[in-house]
């Protein structure tokens, strides 16, 4: 049995293309090995060179933050840290939007408000890095979170976010 070394599909002996992407049999198929599956490769920078991140409209999220009684926000929050993970990639947290919702919740809010702080400080330098105008916003973060206007920070970091996808 051959195997395609474009696209790694078995071929049947005596056949001269491969069935599956059409490969020439000549130097195309190898007939010893599978080559895997050529993995899509995902682009993850936008035309700036800046990490990519998709836009949201911060009216529509708020409103549907309300509509859904805060369910959409809880969303929104997790997405909110995915992106400025993205965004900043500089190691300072790993932790995925859906574990820092929890550590938020299980200390009943006090990481968040630790969590907006440190983004402050970390959109601040990721826009240092690109050459984009982010102010350092940890303070005001900070009160905001304290204060319980936590929606306040969530609109002023997707404003920052938005910065990074263009908009």
């Amino acid at each position: 049995m051959k195997y395609c070394q474009s696209c790694g599909a078995q071929i049947p002996d005596g056949t001269t293309f491969c069935p599956s992407c059409g490969a020439k049999a000549d130097g195309g198929v190898n007939p010893n090995q599978p080559n895997p599956q050529p993995q899509p490769q995902q682009n993850f920078q936008n035309a700036g060179g800046r990490p990519q991140v998709n836009p949201k409209n911060i009216v529509t999220a708020i409103i549907l933050s309300i509509v859904t009684c805060g369910i959409y926000g809880i969303i929104w929050y997790i997405n909110l840290v995915d992106d400025v993970n993205r965004v900043c990639n500089d190691g300072d947290s790993n932790q995925s939007g859906g574990m820092v919702f929890l550590l938020t919740l299980i200390t009943c809010g006090i990481y968040g408000i630790v969590w907006f702080y440190k983004a402050g400080k970390r959109m601040n330098a990721a826009g240092a890095r690109y050459g984009m105008q982010i102010a350092d916003n940890s303070v005001l973060y900070l009160v905001l979170a304290l204060f319980g206007l936590t929606l306040i920070d969530y609109i002023l970091v997707q404003g920052d976010l938005n910065q990074f996808a263009g908009q």
